[in-house]
């Protein structure tokens, strides 16, 4: 095992890595910009080490800054959360130039995942269902020719994009020139990649991914699936686990599917892998996340099992102590909180937090770095808490979740607590019987966004 680990990140992902690190008994280091140096993750480490100014740039993204870091500390390796360098190759190839272990899958691996189009080559050699579309990269002419075969509406996205960004959604030929050059200029300015690729857009269809654990000898631990269509700008909003849209059957073969996946490129560490169900259930791959997914503390909960220490302990060199399919047992539930106005279009809503109380009781989890007085700077993304309840069934969670959203105060800054527990109170909602297109069918239905 490590006995110091760099936690590469910032917020309630890193206070959530620093306590799995401190469970384990090892020392975590933290860094941060100026704007965080009064940050909860920068007292919680054992040591900490700041890294530049306040832009993601000249700080969090900054390769050589972090590198400097984990050897000036002494650390044998970095835990990148999710979001900044978790997903990028050169990083991962600067920690191996650097003889520090990156907690997560190789370089090769990740780049042949995280380029979306890739990705879809590596996984139809491996048998898993896609989505119909170009192959790869394509230029407009191309997509042109592929649509025509597909049929409308598609989608343009970008290869190397997450987010939603890079993506545009084309109900029509005279409409995908102009969505072309829109989202090819989006890739370019949020991945330095304007390439883009297109596929048929499933509507309605559900978004449901499958969580895995990888080790070093082969084994592969699958843990359910995370239901994740409650999305607003494709970035997920509410998640659970069972999903209400799979049977026995059709969850086993998703959990089969990126089990084979996993072998077919010798995947290590934690990943998911993310699918869309079509009207009549049939799930069709979408993209591999090679990282931690922010909805992690789902599975964690059904299952029982730490998904950051299991990254830690694979990465160290440990065997998985089970394969196959993880015991799973009730329901559990996500909401994310984010700090955003809803009568401004849900606009970053950056300020100080003059009052929190968060919620507790049985079966309630709160994922968070706030506390109260806590500045929420403008420079990062908006997420600042995750409510996450576990009961023995849905209804039961479901009530569990309303009531934990309703003990939530968060003063000083708008967030979207309204706007969760109106989503959670709705019929829609409440039936299980929803898709990724719900938040733009119930507009007019959800208080605080009919207010908006």
């Amino acid at each position: 095992m490590f006995e110091r680990v760099l936690v590469a990140n910032r917020g309630e992902i890193a206070v959530r890595v620093i306590r799995a690190l401190h469970e384990l008994g090892v020392e975590a280091v933290a860094v941060y910009s100026t704007a965080d140096s009064e940050a909860l993750h920068v007292r919680m480490a054992d040591h900490a080490v700041c890294i530049g100014p306040p832009p993601a740039v000249q700080s969090y993204l900054a390769i050589p800054s972090m590198i400097a870091a984990a050897g000036t500390t002494g650390c044998q390796a970095v835990h990148p959360g999710y979001g900044f360098l978790a997903e990028n190759p050169a990083f991962v190839r600067a920690c191996a130039d650097n003889d520090i272990v990156f907690i997560g899958p190789n370089a090769d691996v990740m780049e042949q995942l995280g380029d979306k189009a890739r990705a879809k080559t590596e996984l139809r050699a491996a048998g898993v269902p896609l989505v119909p579309g170009t192959d790869g990269a394509a230029s407009l002419a191309e997509m042109r020719r592929v649509a025509a075969e597909t049929g409308y509406p598609v989608l343009v996205k970008a290869t190397a994009g997450g987010g939603g960004k890079g993506m545009r959604i084309v109900a029509s030929e005279a409409e995908l020139e102009v969505a072309y050059s829109a989202a090819r200029i989006e890739a370019e300015a949020a991945f330095g990649d304007g390439g883009l690729y297109l596929e048929r857009a499933l509507v309605p269809a559900r978004h449901v991914e499958i969580q895995v654990l990888c080790d070093a000898g082969g084994g592969v631990l699958t843990l359910g699936e995370r239901e994740c269509s409650i999305q607003r700008r494709h970035q997920k909003l509410v998640e659970e686990s069972p999903s209400p849209a799979l049977t026995a059957t059709s969850r086993e073969a998703m959990e089969d599917a990126a089990e084979r996946a996993c072998r077919h490129v010798s995947y290590l560490g934690a990943g998911t892998f993310e699918f869309l169900l079509g009207a009549d259930g049939s799930p069709y791959f979408l993209e591999v996340n090679c990282r931690l997914q922010v909805e992690h503390p789902v599975s964690e909960l059904v299952t029982g099992i730490d998904i950051v220490r299991e990254q830690v302990r694979i990465a160290a060199g440990e065997p998985l102590r089970e394969t196959g399919r993880a015991a799973r047992a009730g329901h559990a539930m996500e909401v994310r909180v984010n700090a955003e106005d809803p009568a401004r279009g849900f606009a970053p809503a950056p300020g100080r937090v003059t009052r929190l109380r968060l919620p507790g009781g049985p079966g309630v989890r709160v994922d968070t770095a706030l506390e109260e007085g806590s500045e929420i700077p403008p420079f990062y993304d908006s997420l600042v808490a995750k409510v996450i309840v576990h009961d023995d069934d849905r209804p039961s969670a479901l009530a569990r979740a309303i009531r934990a959203l309703t003990e939530l105060e968060i003063d000083g800054v708008p967030t979207t607590r309204e706007l969760a527990l109106d989503v959670l109170r709705s019929g829609a909602f409440q039936s299980g019987n929803y898709s990724t297109s719900y938040l733009d069918e119930m507009q007019a239905h959800l208080p605080s966004l009919a207010s908006a």
